[in-house]
């Protein structure tokens, strides 16, 4: 889990979205536009998380995406290594090796082990992952819906709603009768 990338934060704000949503199944494109962030930046992140199980799609014009399994089985951790990958923290280099004073030949005290720095670095990055598997999506939306006023949701939810009942009704151009110059 190498530095966390907008991706992570992009997805957990949508993933939000979908905890409460009911039979609205919004599309990636509706989630990016209802937060002011990048349609197609979103739409990147979503395949991931569908092949880690977390949404499932539904196809067509009015397709859209829905949680695959309930809020309260979904970490925080779940959703970081399918947009991220299980990537370590810290790329140790072992540096400790190539100290000029060894003149090229280090010796094993030097380098036996794990070297101390990359130590320190696994027990950070054991913390972290501990505390993002404690964290679910469904505690997310909890104090989401603590900080937000009572008709935030339900108006996203509407906003939403209407947004994948328009899909692919407002786009319709009647066409013009054949005309017939003469009769046959």
């Amino acid at each position: 889990m190498a530095h966390l990338t907008s991706s992570v934060e992009y997805g957990l704000h949508c993933l939000l979205w979908l905890v409460d949503a009911g039979e609205t199944q919004p599309s990636s494109r509706d989630l990016a536009e209802l937060q002011g962030i990048s349609p197609s930046f979103v739409a990147k992140i979503f395949p991931k998380l569908e092949k880690a199980g977390i949404v499932a799609a539904s196809a067509g014009v009015r397709g859209g995406y829905r949680l695959a399994r309930p809020a309260e089985r979904i970490t925080v951790l779940d959703v970081v290594d399918a947009i991220e990958g299980d990537k370590p923290l810290f790329d140790c280099q072992e540096i400790r090796g190539r100290c000029a004073v060894f003149e090229g030949e280090a010796p094993r005290w030097a380098t036996g082990g794990v070297c101390a720095i990359h130590a320190v670095m696994l027990r950070a990055e054991k913390s972290m992952r501990d505390a993002l598997a404690q964290e679910t999506l469904a505690g997310l939306a909890l104090t989401l819906g603590r900080k937000a006023p009572t008709r935030f949701g339900p108006d996203v939810q509407a906003w939403l709603s209407d947004r994948g009942q328009s899909r692919g009704t407002a786009r319709t151009v009647p066409i013009a009768p054949l005309r017939r110059d003469h009769d046959p």
